[in-house]
């Protein structure tokens, strides 16, 4: 799971843990867009994700989430949706463990064609592309995606929309 460099004091919450917006991006067809990463020096170790990142500074996650999106797909064009799922991680990555406290945006977009904007050297390394995928498709998926329940929760979200206030999703230590 990409991450940036070491967080600054500010961009951590309660306990050390680094504040991480991250965008579920749904197009017209209800398809996810996720993200394609590996290991900076290991291909063979990926997995695919959902686009965002830390909190810089005194921006809010909202902010972040934003900010992210524009960054790793290039989409602007977006209606930014209620906080869905909370999720506590740890995971190696890039030579260090990362701690992080995950807030999960609904979006939504027209716009399907992605670029990366403004790539940190870190992702460049280890962010290879995007790809919009249908719930049957993450169903059957093989490939390592995070979180790990990311297919029942986009199916759950799909039948019943989104949820009163937002689920507190297992602490995946990886």
């Amino acid at each position: 799971m990409p991450a940036e460099p070491i967080p600054v004091a500010g961009d951590l919450a309660e306990g050390g843990l680094r504040r991480v917006a991250r965008v579920v991006l749904l197009d017209p067809q209800d398809r996810i867009l996720l993200l394609h990463g590996h290991e900076p020096d290991d291909p063979a170790d990926d997995w695919w994700f959902t686009p965002g990142g830390g909190v810089e500074g005194d921006e809010t996650r909202e902010q972040a989430a934003r900010r992210e999106l524009a960054e790793e797909t290039g989409i602007t064009e977006i209606e930014l949706g209620p906080v869905l799922w909370k999720r506590r991680c740890s995971f190696p990555f890039a030579g260090r463990r990362w701690h992080q406290d995950e807030w999960y945006y609904l979006a939504r977009t027209d716009r399907t064609a992605t670029a990366a904007t403004a790539l940190t050297e870190l992702e460049r390394r280890s962010v290879v592309g995007a790809r919009w995928w249908t719930c049957p498709e993450l169903t059957r998926a093989r490939e390592t995606v995070y979180p790990t329940r990311l297919a029942e929760l986009l199916r759950t979200l799909l039948d019943e929309g989104p949820p009163a206030g937002p689920v507190t999703l297992d602490t995946e230590i990886v």
